[in-house]
């Protein structure tokens, strides 16, 4: 498990096993993203939420390890999410972790979906199962989702041209969902340029007549 304080970046990783392609694909946009906005970054899969995960019914279910990472993942100011593709779709304890998750707690939240498959028969995955999935959550899921083939990696590493290339896309597109949304932040909490103590006596009082 990455170290999880503070960190802006954040990743999920539906694989069922260690070593992973699928978390190191997701690992590899979340440094991307990180390092060029020089932020912390943390991924995570769901060995690192534990034991608890498949029998929790509740957020409260989980044990602490699982709550800290269910926590990062909310709190995180860009969410990648990658599983690996088994008959069509993500893992079910991938879909079990998010379903944890209330709601409204990812509303507005820039989200890169990722998902890597043994071949082009799963490439639509990433269209038809994770997109809506996150638009369920009202997310503010990014344009340009990535899928990776099992051939496009080497030694469990990514080596597809093709993909980098699509990846370089995602990452342009979170550095700009991130800028917005903290853009946007900086002015809900701006000072109003004047209050209403700052002005006049009189441009106080209502000048309607009375009637």
């Amino acid at each position: 498990m990455t170290a999880m304080t503070n960190a802006t970046i954040v990743g999920f990783s539906g694989n069922l096993a260690r070593p992973s392609k699928t978390r190191g694909f997701v690992e590899h946009f979340v440094n991307e993203i990180a390092g060029y906005h020089g932020l912390a970054a943390a991924t995570f899969d769901l060995d690192d939420v534990g034991p608890t995960l498949g029998a929790a019914r509740w957020t409260r279910d989980l044990d602490d390890t699982g709550r800290k990472v269910l926590d990062a993942v909310v709190g995180a100011e860009v969410l990648v999410v990658g599983s690996p593709t088994y008959k069509g779709s993500y893992t079910g304890l991938f879909k079990h972790f998010f379903d944890l998750i209330d709601p409204s707690a990812l509303r507005g939240k820039p989200v890169l979906l990722t998902a890597t498959g043994g071949g082009e028969r799963h490439a639509l995955m990433v269209e038809h199962q994770l997109r809506p999935l996150f638009a369920f959550f009202e997310a503010l899921v990014l344009p340009t989702a990535v899928y990776a083939r099992d051939k496009d990696f080497r030694d469990g590493v990514l080596a597809s041209e093709a993909i980098r290339k699509r990846g370089e896309q995602s990452i342009e597109e979170a550095g700009l969902a991130l800028a917005s949304r903290r853009h946007a932040a900086a002015e809900d909490f701006a000072p109003s340029p004047t209050t209403i103590a700052d002005r006049p006596l009189l441009a106080r009082v209502d000048p309607s007549p009375l009637v």
